[in-house]
């Protein structure tokens, strides 16, 4: 468990991934690339490694204001035992109405968890460099951005879900540094590679709108429009 400071609000990690040798090495993991995007000064900040079966204790929920599911190089529609976990823990959260944000894997296990459907996305690769998508929004979840290449960028339910198929949190180094990654081990093509990385400058405004986008929903407890 890590913190920032002792304060009125409380928020978890939920980390799906491993830390890159990359991210560690500049960043000292992906929870302070995660906080230092979505954190505010006075918050605590809780982690919680899930890919390694760490899960916070289901008696101390009521203590959170919110919850984070980041990305993951797993499928969200896998039944690994981690992920079958997750989602019970996600529809429990829901019950209670805690603040849920899904990125990009935790956007779609998100979605799987409430009733939706999630699989291969039909156009192979994005720029947020996740090949998976949601396909159908779980009942009374809301739309809030598509795109040409996905048809559900980003989703709500009431005011206490939200879920976004790409990496706001991500710096453009980082981008660089995974996109090269998946290059050397023939993930994807060099053509893909160098498009990609065009892509990321123009995407940059866009990223500082939705991490901004995420903090407003994080800290608003009513009242929260995607205007």
């Amino acid at each position: 468990m890590k913190l920032i400071t002792a304060g009125a609000r409380r928020y978890a990690l939920l980390l799906a991934a491993r830390d890159s040798d990359y991210v560690k090495k500049v960043y000292g993991g992906y929870f302070n690339v995660f906080v230092a995007a979505f954190g505010e000064e006075g918050e605590r900040w809780d982690l919680f490694r899930v890919v390694d079966r760490e899960f916070p204790d289901m008696n101390e929920l009521h203590k959170y204001d919110g919850f984070v599911v980041s990305g993951s190089p797993y499928d969200a529609y896998g039944n690994d035992y981690w992920i079958l976990k997750l989602c019970f823990l996600l529809q429990t959260l829901d019950a209670m109405e805690k603040k849920i944000l899904g990125i990009c894997f935790g956007h779609q296990v998100l979605c799987r968890s409430l009733g939706g459907k999630v699989g291969k996305a039909c156009t192979g690769w994005d720029i947020g460099l996740r090949k998976d998508e949601v396909w159908q929004v779980p009942m009374g979840a809301e739309v809030i951005a598509f795109s040409d290449k996905t048809g559900v960028e980003m989703f709500a339910i009431g005011q206490h879900i939200l879920g976004i198929q790409g990496h706001p949190e991500y710096t453009k180094d980082i981008l660089y540094n995974l996109i090269d990654r998946l290059l050397n081990n023939n993930s994807i093509e060099r053509d893909f590679a160098e498009n990609a990385k065009v892509g990321l400058q123009i995407a940059e405004p866009n990223r500082k709108c939705w991490e901004k986008i995420c903090r407003n929903f994080l800290t608003r407890r009513q009242n929260f429009t995607f205007a």
